[in-house]
């Protein structure tokens, strides 16, 4: 696959886990960055598909990939925000 990815679930008890996941969009739609939403909810191979990329068992959405390339979690992604270094984050540059 390539491009920009956002594994993301539509289906969670947990708050803080959808408000991560609609910040990071609302930013990257905000930016006008292209991007597809990848919903693991559907399909338990795409929550292990995004767990083998992050490289992390038991990683949780949102987790960000840029073709076969990991670039973070919610964390890191919001530390690149603010530190004017999202281009670069998103492996875009």
């Amino acid at each position: 696959m390539s491009g920009l990815r956002v594994y993301s679930t539509s289906v969670t008890g947990s708050r803080e886990i959808k408000s991560q996941q609609s910040e990071v969009t609302r930013i990257l739609d905000g930016k006008r960055i292209q991007y597809q939403l990848v919903d693991i909810s559907q399909d338990n191979a795409l929550r292990d598909e995004m767990r083998a990329l992050a490289g992390n068992p038991k990683a949780t959405p949102p987790q960000i990939v840029n073709g076969d390339q990991y670039c973070g979690d919610y964390e890191l992604f919001v530390e690149a925000v603010e530190q004017n270094t999202l281009q670069e984050f998103l492996k875009l540059v």
